[in-house]
């Protein structure tokens, strides 16, 4: 069941997930670290919920209601690990952009530190 199917979108647009942070995605997966919920102390109320067909930022005040989501990974087909991976981004919020990066970078930062763990 999807996280995000019954909350409305207030816009879709095309994204990409750069292929450094997909692969540590992958790898976590792999591990079985997945699904994931990130919190990250810099954000509070924000985290982060990595899971096999999208990756969902939420307000964890507002009972986890999506932030941002990327959806629709078009990776089933996926043969060059270098090339970045196309999604689709749905936006939840008139602010969310403003997360979009930050979000990305901290779940890269966290991914890697928690495959250190596991190793």
């Amino acid at each position: 069941m999807s996280r995000v199917g019954e909350v409305p979108v207030y816009a879709q647009r095309p994204d990409e997930i750069a292929a450094p942070l997909y692969n540590l995605w992958r790898r976590a997966c792999l591990h079985g670290l997945c699904p994931l919920r990130l919190e990250f102390a810099q954000y509070p109320g924000v985290a982060m919920i990595l899971e096999q067909r999208e990756w969902v930022c939420v307000n964890t005040l507002q009972n986890d209601l999506p932030i941002l989501a990327w959806v629709e990974f078009e990776d089933s087909r996926r043969d060059a690990l270098h090339l970045p991976v196309r999604c689709k981004i749905n936006y939840y919020h008139f602010a969310a952009s403003k997360y979009r990066a930050a979000m990305l970078e901290e779940t890269a930062h966290e991914l890697e530190r928690r495959l250190r763990g596991s190793a």
